[in-house]
């Protein structure tokens, strides 16, 4: 059975981002999100657009790059199945910070980010536990993030030294 003969609520319970919530929530989450495909290459959405949902990968792999002015636009990170995208506009700001392109065929569950700050506010114990899932996600890319700057910067930080203060609460 393919994924889109598949009850929603059912894909998102395998997804290691919502797999363990109660069966009400994933049956709310569902209702009001949909299953979208995106051909490799294409753009699922841009930085600097506004983006009214929030994505989460079934299928498939998504780059999410970074466009900078005099050094051009930079693959940041790969998502793969159970990653979501586009958390910002949960956290009440549709504007992308990167541009999601589909890297091979893409499945996605799409739910607007109103739908779930919705859920969240009708039940605050919901709300903790999807932003539990987002800070840890989060968390994660910001390491990710932390091991890239570290290999940019690692031939001009052999001569420095550490600089004060320079703990685990840095950005």
């Amino acid at each position: 059975m393919s994924n889109s003969d598949r009850p929603l609520a059912n894909i998102l319970g395998q997804l290691s981002f919502s797999a363990g919530l109660p069966d009400r929530v994933l049956q709310q989450l569902a209702e009001g999100a949909v299953v979208e495909k995106h051909p490799p290459g294409s753009i699922v959405f841009r930085e600097g657009s506004l983006n009214p949902n929030f994505y989460l990968v079934i299928r498939g792999r998504a780059a999410l790059e970074m466009c900078v002015p005099a050094r051009g636009c930079r693959r940041l990170l790969v998502l793969g199945p159970g990653d979501m995208m586009a958390w910002s506009a949960i956290l009440g700001s549709a504007r992308m910070t990167a541009t999601a392109v589909a890297l091979d065929e893409l499945e996605l569950v799409v739910a607007p980010a109103e739908h779930v700050e919705r859920i969240c506010e009708a039940d605050h114990d919901v709300g903790y536990l999807l932003m539990q899932r987002i800070a840890s996600a989060l968390a994660k890319r910001l390491l990710a993030t932390r091991l890239q700057l570290m290999d940019v910067y690692s031939h001009d930080s052999q001569d420095q030294p550490a600089a004060a203060g320079s703990g685990d609460d840095g950005p």
